[in-house]
This record gives structure tokens, sequence and C-alpha cells, in this order.
């Protein structure tokens, strides 16, 4: 194996001393512009490259910041990771992904092993929403900005950037009572999770305004997956009434449902409206494209990673942001019984 270049052997090369060297590539005014340019262009062209560690070391940053996910296998997260990305990486960062399969064991694990990097920051959307707080301090007390993205715990200190859940669910179960739908049913996600618990306040919140009675046997706990859209819509098509709308907050689970009813001779959306949450890119390119809520995953993304970098561009960072993003609601086939030129469409 090659061994790298020291800055001993740049040093030799030119006839300087080894602090010379090192001042000039850490561009020390002390060293003149001469010595500097040829110092960094022997440098280069030795193939020297700069211990990483040491430099971190010397300067208390190692440029790395963990981003923690339930999962990646979804746009919503992708994009929000390509947000941070894109902010992060013009300032020098490295973004060092986890991924958590909603296990509570794998979320402590994630953070403890992400704290023995010596990351500058940890940026993650929670999986578990058991876990004791004091993983969270653990963080905090190594002065360590965390800051939680969707899914979130209340936790003075940490900053949060979330959308607004309450009105997108508010906004996905109206529009499907202005197309005539009476019996609607949610398909939510872990009823201890804020965000659905926030998505299931506004699904109850629209049934109530427009004169519609919530029923809690209306709200069925679901996985976001095919399987569980499928297993669920099984059991609506044996009730005596069954339901003519179908609010889900996940797009995989409102396919799941779309396909078991459509194979069951139910018509989209003349039987059942069909609203979805995520605006997952298969909702949109589907024969029958899939009403759904956008949750603006890369301004997300964005604005956790600016809120990150004002935290350490802060003297102590004691900071506290709470910045909520605004849904839009994305009319299509799936929930459109009506032919209104008044109702907001976009495809």
């Amino acid at each position: 194996m090659k061994k790298k270049t020291t800055i001993y052997q740049i040093a030799e090369q030119l006839g300087l001393t080894a602090a010379t060297v090192s001042r000039a590539l850490n561009n020390n005014p002390k060293i003149s512009e001469a010595t500097r340019e040829l110092v960094q262009k022997t440098a280069i062209k030795m193939n020297y490259e700069p211990n990483k560690v040491a430099l971190a070391l010397k300067s208390g940053k190692s440029y790395n910041v963990g981003v923690i996910v339930p999962r990646i296998d979804t746009n919503f997260f992708g994009s929000v990771i390509r947000g941070i990305e894109d902010t992060l990486h013009p300032e020098g960062y490295q973004v060092i992904i986890c991924q958590t399969n909603n296990l509570q064991s794998r979320e402590i694990e994630t953070i403890s092993t992400l704290l023995n990097a010596q990351v500058d920051g940890i940026l993650m959307s929670i999986s578990a929403p058991e876990i004791n707080i004091n993983v969270f301090s653990q963080v905090l007390n190594k002065n360590v900005p965390l800051i939680f993205f969707d899914r979130k715990k209340d936790i003075e200190g940490v900053s949060t950037v979330t959308i607004n859940d309450f009105e997108g669910g508010y906004m996905a179960t109206d529009q499907l009572i202005q197309q005539g739908c009476k019996r609607i049913v949610h398909l939510s996600g872990n009823q201890k999770i804020e965000i659905f618990q926030e998505r299931c306040r506004g699904y109850k919140r629209a049934l109530l305004d427009n004169g519609l009675k919530f029923d809690k046997d209306s709200v069925i706990e679901i996985k976001s997956n095919i399987d569980e859209g499928k297993r669920v819509a099984k059991i609506l098509l044996d009730m005596k009434d069954m339901p003519d709308g179908i609010f889900s907050s996940s797009d995989f689970a409102a396919l799941g449902a779309i396909k078991t009813l459509k194979e069951n001779g139910i018509k989209i959306p003349d039987d059942v409206c069909v609203t979805g949450f995520a605006n997952e890119p298969f909702t949109k390119f589907m024969e029958l494209s899939i009403t759904s809520v956008d949750q603006s995953p890369v301004e997300m993304g964005n604005m956790a990673a600016n809120v990150f970098l004002e935290q350490v561009t802060t003297k102590g960072f004691k900071i506290e942001k709470k910045v909520v993003l605004t849904p839009q609601l994305l009319v299509r086939k799936s929930s459109s019984r009506k032919n209104d030129s008044s109702q907001k469409t976009k495809i």
C-alpha cells in the first residue's frame, strides 16, 4: 500500500522547514504569497492529502453532519436529504445518512454512533415516540446542535422544521366532502406520533365543520405500505355501509386500497374517492392519478440545514426555532367527481 505524502516530504523537496510548510498549507498570513503558492502547488503535485482527523481536533469541527430518518426508501425522506445536502455541501459539510427502520433501539444506537464520530450536528426525524428524552439530552450536553424535521418531540432548546399537518388533514378531508363524500374513513399512521395525531385532528375538524359526524371507529391505524392498504380495503368491502371516501396518511396505503377496490369492481372516484399524503412521484404518473398532500420536502431540508448553520455560527447556538411550512393539496383523478373550474387543481 502506497504511503501518504507528509509535510516533511514536501519540506525536504523544497528545502523548507516542516513548520513553514504547515503554515503555508493553512494560509498563515506570516508566510509570503510566493512561498504559499509554491508549497500548495508542490503539495498538489505530490498528491498530499491533509489529515482530516487532525484538522478536526485542531479546529474543533469535523464538518460532518448526521441525518437520521425512519426509512430512506421514500421520495419524501430522500427529498429532505437532498435539500439538506444542497444547503450544507457548499458550506463544506459532508452528510452522514442513517436510517432506523422505525426501531427505537436503532435510533438510540445511531445517535450514540454519530456522537462518537464527533459530528457537528444531528438533524433527525424521530421513529419512536416513546424514546426517552435523556437520549437527546446527551446530544445537547455535548453542545451538538439538534434539529428535528417532520416527526419531532417538543424539547426545550431544540429547533424543529415541520409542515402544518393539521391543515393538511383538514384540506384533504374537506376536498372529499366537497366532492359529495359523507362516509369518510381515515387511514392513520401511529397515533402516538404527533404528525399523525395532527392529520387525524384535521380530518375530525373538517367533518364537524361540514356537519358530519366523527366516528372514532372510522380511524384505522396502518403502516405505510401497499399491503396495508390492500388489507384495510378488504375490511372496508365487508362493511354494511361501505365508505365513499378514504383519506390516507400514506400514499402507499392509498395505492394499495385503490388496487383492491378496483379489483372488486369499485369505481374510483365514482364510488369511492381516495386521497393520500406525501405526494410520492407515482401518485401523478399513474393512469388514475392520486390526490395527495405535498409536504415540500426539499424546502424542509433546506430550512433544517439553514437552522443548523445559524446555530453553529451563533455563539453558544442557544437559539430555538419552530418553523412550520404550509402544505399544498394536489387534486387529481382519484378524488375528482365534479368538474368544478373554481377548484384549484395541480398535477
